[in-house]
């Protein structure tokens, strides 16, 4: 009995070993390797989001200043109309009440015989070729946004379209709800083609930008006291050595950082990013706090284009897009 309980344990023990070696075989050790990218030289744009809806820049109710009877309605429902054209004429000899803007009547609320009073409403003009959009944007960011800056716009209902305008205000006061304010920008809306007032609208407004400016990744800027700073590799080889080279950064948006000093087009940075060697990727501290406020979503493209998504562009001239950096 004892023989068999001693063969039994020696069995036991071979089976261990043995799927010991073979699991911890194809089990290697993670390895890190360095991800290297290039400081590139384009244009740096920053820009705010916002969603919106299409209304009429001009669109208001036609009041009566005199009490008076009706003699004659010289327009019709959905009639087109220039500014000052006449639309109501009274019957003891009053102005006739006119067209306050071009646009198309869209209510008409008196016929011939009926008396009106003074302040009563007796039409409504609506400006359907002069369109604007209002976004909402957040009381971080609104500090950033001036009368007269540059707008890219889309619409739900036609995606392939673009659109451009110009910041026409931004309100004085602004609403709260769930624990964040927020305010109106009003946006013109330069060409709007087939645009009708309601339809959604998603806007960038632009709200900064550097031409020629050099810029890496954000999370390639770590901080180190009040001291930023980058890894310079000496190759793009993922056995290259860095060395630690202070930098001074000015904007940025939600991908890339401007680097003002410290490095030159060109250079190789390391980021703070390891790959095993099943290839997946784990991400390390970054910009560590990078001081500077908060960080909106969104981003306005450059001329030269950049593509969407995290990675570098392989060329020097195209400008990054994301929101509003820190960096104001």
């Amino acid at each position: 009995m004892r023989k068999w309980i001693i063969l039994g344990l020696v069995l036991i023990l071979i089976i261990g070993g043995s799927t010991w070696f073979f699991i911890g075989r194809d089990s290697e050790p993670a390895v890190a390797k360095a991800i290297t990218t290039t400081v590139q030289k384009g244009n740096l744009q920053v820009s705010i989001d916002g969603s919106g809806s299409v209304e009429a820049a001009n669109s208001e109710d036609v009041i009566a200043s005199v009490s008076s009877e009706v003699d004659e309605v010289l327009v019709e429902k959905n009639e087109i109309v220039e500014k000052g054209d006449e639309l109501i004429t009274f019957t003891d000899g009053s102005d006739p009440i006119t067209a306050p803007f071009a646009g198309t009547v869209t209510t008409i609320d008196v016929e011939a015989g009926d008396r009106v009073a003074s302040q009563d409403v007796v039409a409504h003009v609506t400006n359907y070729k002069k369109l604007q959009t209002v976004i909402s944007v957040d009381e971080l960011d609104v500090s950033s946004v001036k009368k007269g800056q540059q707008v890219e716009l889309t619409a739900s209902a036609f995606e392939d379209e673009k659109y451009t305008g110009k910041v026409k205000t931004v309100a004085k006061e602004g609403t709260y709800e769930n624990g964040v304010s927020s305010f109106d920008v009003t946006i013109s809306i330069d060409k709007p083609g087939d645009l009708r007032v309601g339809m959604s609208t998603e806007a960038k407004v632009l709200t900064k930008s550097a031409e020629d400016a050099l810029y890496v990744p954000i999370e390639a800027v770590q901080l180190d006291g009040k001291e930023r700073y980058v890894n310079l590799a000496t190759s793009d080889s993922e056995d290259a050595s860095t060395t630690k080279q202070v930098v001074e950064t000015g904007m940025n948006n939600e991908k890339y950082i401007e680097i003002t000093s410290g490095l030159k087009e060109g250079d190789i940075v390391s980021l703070p990013i390891t790959i095993s060697n099943d290839s997946s990727t784990s991400g390390k501290d970054g910009m560590k706090g990078i001081p500077g406020g908060g960080m909106p979503s969104g981003g306005m493209p450059s001329g030269g284009g950049m593509p969407s998504g995290g990675g570098m562009p392989s060329g020097g001239s195209g400008g990054p897009s994301g929101g509003l950096g820190g960096e104001r």
